[in-house]
């Protein structure tokens, strides 16, 4: 069974509040997702491998440590999901960044692919799914599912906030991939949205409706 990380950072719950509150408007909606992703980005990057190499400081030879492995790539789910982008490029800036543009069927309510563009060697990336809701699951889901189907086997999802449904419903199809979230609300209600949550994530970040 895959792993869930709740960041209770301070910082980061100080800026959910703002985003969570009806009065905070567009621009100052989508500077707190930047910031309270570019927070995660720091938990969710914390186990990546290091090497060790030989520089020269203006004193003298030492040894020190960078990355080492696997490079990282970016993919948000589209629309939302793109708030969240700028935060961890702002820590990772040689990250490759894929789309992946899903839609809900209105009859069979399946998620549908309607764009993916992603790095040409995925297969050999640490891949990090971005999308500030995780509600149902559904969307993550098909976005995971779409990702492997290219192959890529190093996955996380990261999100803003979710509730119980949506995590059981990854944990249960994806059991591979980890989760990073930073709150877990209490439920989803009858119109699937999380409670008490945030609202449409995108459109609050795009000033839509």
């Amino acid at each position: 069974m895959s792993k869930v990380f709740e960041m209770d950072h301070p910082l980061i719950q100080h800026k959910l509040s703002f985003i969570r509150d009806k009065e905070t408007g567009a621009k100052e909606f989508r500077e707190l997702v930047k910031e309270i992703s570019m927070l995660l980005a720091y938990e969710v990057t914390r186990d990546l491998p290091l090497e060790e190499i030989e520089i020269e400081t203006p004193i003298c030879k030492t040894k020190t440590k960078v990355l080492a492995g696997r490079k990282v790539a970016i993919i948000p789910i589209l629309r939302a999901g793109l708030g969240m982008v700028d935060g961890f490029l702002n820590l990772l800036p040689a990250a490759k960044v894929g789309h992946i543009g899903l839609y809900r069927d209105p009859e069979t309510l399946e998620p549908v692919e309607y764009y993916c563009k992603l790095p040409s060697d995925v297969p050999e990336r640490d891949l990090i799914v971005v999308d500030p809701m995780l509600a149902t699951g559904g969307s993550a889901n098909a976005a995971i599912k779409f990702i492997k189907d290219r192959g890529a086997t190093s996955i996380r999802l990261v999100c803003l906030i979710g509730c119980p449904e949506g995590i059981a419903a990854v944990q249960k199809t994806h059991p591979d991939v980890d989760i990073y979230i930073a709150s877990i609300d209490e439920k989803l209600n009858d119109h699937a949205y999380i409670v008490p949550g945030l609202g449409d994530a995108g459109d609050r970040l795009f000033g839509t409706k």
